[in-house]
């Protein structure tokens, strides 16, 4: 007696045909779960990248920020740049271990609109005979991945008043 004797003689009837619809429905499923798989991988790739981007935009702030920094430090600050002929410089921001070197341009020139200004009393310990100069930056920085930044800032510094 074979096996398959054996088996139909337990169920009363012969064997029915398989007719793979289990194996479709598996191959249904392995499809949803490989688009699924994919679609989160290109997900967490393209987060990944948006944060990098931020991250690189964020530098670009930072090498504007410090072009500021090194233009209001300048000792060159005179009245005689003004918009049409500014004080220009570039610095260079090293961030991180990578290695990459970030820039900013700046622009530095004396605000002929606001001009000089009186200081009114002189304050109480500053005395007499001084004058506010207007002076304005303008910097902007860069970074890779075309990320950029421009900053303004303006500033005033006494000095002696003109004769």
């Amino acid at each position: 007696m074979t096996l398959r004797h054996i088996h139909s003689h337990r169920h009363g009837r012969f064997p029915v045909p398989q007719r793979g619809a289990a194996l479709v429905v598996g191959l249904l499923l392995l499809l949803v779960l490989t688009v699924l798989g994919i679609s989160g991988l290109v997900m967490a790739t393209m987060e990944l990248q948006m944060a990098g981007n931020q991250q690189y935009q964020e530098r670009a702030f930072q090498a504007a920020e410090a072009g500021i920094e090194q233009a209001v430090r300048s000792p060159a600050l005179n009245t005689t740049y003004t918009v049409g002929a500014p004080l220009t410089g570039t610095a260079s921001v090293s961030a991180g271990p990578s290695g990459q070197t970030d820039t900013a341009t700046t622009r530095l020139y004396f605000d002929n609109e606001a001009g000089i200004t009186p200081v009114p009393g002189g304050g109480y310990s500053l005395g007499t005979g001084l004058q506010a100069y207007h002076f304005i930056v303008e910097s902007s920085g860069t970074s890779a991945r075309g990320a950029t930044d421009a900053h303004t800032q303006s500033f005033y510094v006494l000095g002696p008043a003109s004769p």
